[in-house]
């Protein structure tokens, strides 16, 4: 099944003593929507940003808000980060014993709703949520810190659960981050990946909106 392919910067990689023009930069550039990498230093081991920097966004950008929680203990956060404004809530399947509940109360809060398998993960464990379900975020890095290398064995499982995905009619987006660029964005294209997450190929160029610009180009 064919899918629209849209990019989705993440400010992790951001300069945060400016944010607003970061923002303005890829809106300007043509990204269809902003990721936000929320880490609690225990799921992972970093920490980042809170609502409080979702509900500072919210009004600054037309862009939909895709929040990212790297957390433990998940069902403790939605209400906080679907309050802030966030369009999309994505958690991670390993962090919840309760992956039915979780995504049901996303959608009841109005969210788009996204589970995230971490890169050991098989996509077998989403077999019974899957239709319930928005998008699938898979990590093709280890979660925690941006600019980290590609695993190449992220492509066949994109191709896995694309191919799943297809068998069930489901038009379910596949998302992926971590080591994504110019260089491997056709080919992740080409394995069912629909959603790109990229951030240090965009805020750490000299021109984050021209950068934006190319990667919508070479995704077309």
């Amino acid at each position: 099944m064919e899918m629209t392919c849209k990019l989705a910067p993440s400010i992790l990689n951001a300069d945060f003593s400016n944010l607003g023009a970061a923002v303005a930069a890829v809106e300007k550039g043509g990204a269809d929507m902003l990721h936000l990498d929320v880490m609690d230093g225990h799921f992972v081991p970093n920490l980042t940003l809170g609502p409080l920097v979702v509900s500072g966004l919210k009004p600054k950008t037309r862009l939909p808000l895709d929040c990212h929680l790297m957390v433990k203990e998940p069902e403790r956060f939605v209400e906080w980060f679907a309050d802030a404004g966030a369009d999309s809530i994505t958690v991670h399947a390993e962090a919840t014993h309760h992956l039915d509940s979780l995504v049901r109360r996303i959608r009841e809060r109005g969210c788009r709703v996204g589970v995230s398998l971490n890169p050991g993960t098989p996509i077998g464990c989403l077999d019974l949520v899957l239709p319930l379900i928005d998008m699938v975020l898979l990590m093709s890095v280890n979660p925690g810190f941006g600019g980290q290398k590609f695993i190449p064995y992220s492509l066949a499982k994109a191709r896995q659960l694309r191919d799943h995905c297809d068998e069930r009619g489901l038009s379910t987006d596949i998302e992926m981050d971590g080591g994504i660029g110019l260089h491997n964005i056709r080919e992740l294209r080409a394995h069912g990946v629909n959603v790109f997450v990229v951030g240090t190929a965009i805020f750490n160029s000299p021109d984050p909106e021209e950068k934006t610009r190319e990667f919508k180009a070479a995704m077309a």
